[in-house]
């Protein structure tokens, strides 16, 4: 019942989730008024799941008025245009993701000059096979040991080797192309799981405690894989990972910025709510050194 349970409640992923260098001189045309803001992105960046909803977006997206690029407009006066859509993946900066909506490259043009985002979690389906398929092992050994890791071993990272980060470099660079004076900021995803087991966190996610250090390895691969496609592409990295630690989703309520799988408080589970969105855009501000 528990197995079911889980796999019903995450199941909505599937269907809503899912700047330049710091030393890089800025753009030689110069802007007057609100800083044009592009927003791009996936789930981490739509906040799925966090109330209330854009109404300005498809239902599909699951778009928060609370994301962190709504956050980060209206602490900096940005003007935002936020094509975010939960279960983005790269391939949807090219193509249309869901029909009637256009491909999120569309909304950039010579004239942006900031443009944030988070990509690459949902392709290959890293993020919902990791949980979904470690979650099962897990409950099945009732948490014990290290089933996920015995059955999978290194193929999470080896797809986010050979198919996330070539992906995600290609789509960086297609950024650069079409908004070739805006800085461009990749965030890393903030942790969902803690480095070891932690009491108590298994009722809300269910991961066996061999297999807790190996989600969050398989986070930290992925991680690394966008700050090596970001370097490369002469984006800016906005790393999450010492800002988000003792923030994941086995913390309580008011602490965590990631909802557990099970007894959150966002409809979309496994994802940022409202508190690590604003976090997400303090530190992206951080980063860019944003007014």
């Amino acid at each position: 019942m528990v197995l079911r349970a889980f796999r019903t409640r995450f199941a909505a992923v599937a269907v809503t989730s899912g700047a330049a260098l710091a030393g890089l001189a800025a753009p030689a045309q110069a802007t007057t008024g609100p800083l044009p803001y592009v927003a791009l992105g996936d789930s981490y960046s739509a906040a799925s799941g966090v109330l209330p909803l854009d109404p300005s977006a498809s239902p599909l997206c699951a778009r928060s008025t609370k994301n962190y690029p709504h956050v980060i407009a209206e602490r900096t006066g940005a003007a935002l245009k936020d094509v975010t859509c939960g279960a983005a993946q790269t391939k949807d900066f090219a193509g249309s993701q869901y029909p009637g909506i256009a491909p999120q490259l569309d909304a950039l043009s010579a004239d942006s000059r900031l443009v944030t985002l988070t990509i690459g979690g949902n392709d290959n389906n890293t993020f919902i096979s990791t949980i979904l398929s470690c979650a099962a092992a897990g409950i099945l050994s009732a948490g014990q040991g290290s089933p996920c890791k015995n059955q999978y071993g290194s193929s999470f990272a080896d797809d986010i080797d050979t198919k996330t980060y070539p992906a995600v470099k290609a789509a960086l660079q297609a950024v650069r192309n079409k908004a070739p004076h805006a800085r461009v900021a990749v965030l890393g995803y903030p942790w969902i799981m803690p480095p070891t087991a932690k009491a108590g966190c298994f009722a809300k996610m269910p991961l066996a405690s061999g297999d807790v250090p190996y989600v969050r390895d398989i986070q930290t691969h992925l991680n690394s894989a966008v700050r090596r496609a970001a370097n490369e592409t002469g984006a800016t990295y906005v790393d999450l990972a010492q800002a988000s630690e003792g923030h994941d989703a086995c913390q309580a309520s008011g602490t965590r910025w990631v909802e557990p799988a099970l007894f959150g408080t966002n409809f979309v589970p496994v994802h940022p709510n409202a508190l690590g969105e604003a976090a997400m855009a303090e530190r992206t501000i951080s980063t860019l050194g944003l007014g």
